[in-house]
């Protein structure tokens, strides 16, 4: 247990760490965009360099997606996945003042007509992401193109943190349920599906009990079990859609349509399916995996938390 002068330490850093969020969302709305790009790489290159323990997270992420890197690769590896991340921050600060032609300027899709096709349905949709690229940008592409996106996104503290993060991405257009403390989410998303709604979910990294257990990158890792059971619940269709950078440009893919299996195994075939292309996406383009947590299951502990 933690000392009462640690806990004060603790929330004094967090509310450090806020406070510097808001200035920088301040900031890059107000700045020219080539100089947020140059002060986001700036500040990637000195908090790669300073290390800690969610730059050795990401290091070891990035091992299993790069394995036969060597120390050197794996360094520079380490710090352009730093400048990645922090130019998603960089655009995502600034996406309120984008309009619908801004976001097609900013954005490449290969496929849309799949999900052009579902909507003429009038099929609800389940798009499961993994931490890459900049997914608050391809949100905002599926918002300009009629896709009535809501999501569901995890506290962050303090809370005026996380309510100026609804606020931004309600500003966009999107839904936003929270994981916890509110009304559960399941029945809110089933409801938005069957009604011919569009939902996104982050899905490469469940640290919970109930997380369905898949080959990541050529280990078990845990995934959440949300995008599968949804899609066996409503029989929406469930698709990867993934994201890169190239230049200038975000590259986003709408992959195909995962088969939907009834039963439990049919949740954890469902889950392998969205690994397998997470993985393909991963290795192609590490630099753009932002997953500095753990996530694989060797890295957690007995009890389920991790280490």
């Amino acid at each position: 247990m933690s000392s009462p002068i640690g806990r004060v330490l603790d929330v004094a850093r967090t509310h450090a760490e806020a406070a510097a969020y808001t200035i920088g969302w301040d900031l890059a709305v107000r700045l020219p965009q080539p100089l947020v790009d140059r002060a986001m790489r700036t500040t990637a290159d000195r908090l790669y360099a300073r290390g800690g323990s969610s730059i050795d997270r990401l290091r070891s992420n990035l091992s299993r997606a790069a394995p036969d890197a060597t120390a050197g690769e794996l360094d520079e590896l380490g710090r352009d996945a730093m400048r990645s991340y922090l130019r998603y921050w960089g655009e995502a600060f600034r996406l309120p003042r984008f309009t619908a032609d801004t976001v097609d300027d900013w954005i490449t899709v290969d496929h849309p007509e799949r999900v052009f096709a579902l909507k003429a349905q009038g099929r609800g949709m389940i798009a499961a992401l993994p931490h890459m690229g900049n997914w608050d940008l391809m949100g905002a592409w599926a918002l300009s193109h009629g896709l009535p996106l809501m999501t569901v996104m995890e506290r962050l503290r303090p809370e005026r943190l996380y309510d100026e993060f609804v606020a931004f991405r309600e500003g966009l257009g999107m839904t936003v349920l929270p994981l916890t403390g509110g009304e559960p989410t399941m029945p809110r998303l089933a409801a938005h599906l069957r009604a011919g709604g569009f939902v996104c979910l982050l899905a490469d990294r469940d640290m919970s009990r109930s997380g369905l257990v898949v080959d990541l990158l050529g280990e078990k890792a845990r995934m959440p079990v949300g995008p599968a059971l949804l899609a066996q619940q409503t029989g929406a269709a469930l698709f990867a859609a993934t994201s890169r950078y190239e230049q200038d440009r975000l590259r986003m893919t709408v992959h195909e349509v995962v088969p939907t299996r009834e039963g439990p195994d049919g949740l954890v075939a469902m889950a392998q399916d969205l690994a397998d292309v997470f993985s393909a996406e991963i290795r192609r383009s590490p630099a753009d995996w932002h997953m500095l947590q753990r996530v694989f299951e060797v890295d957690r502990l007995p009890d389920g938390g991790v280490r």
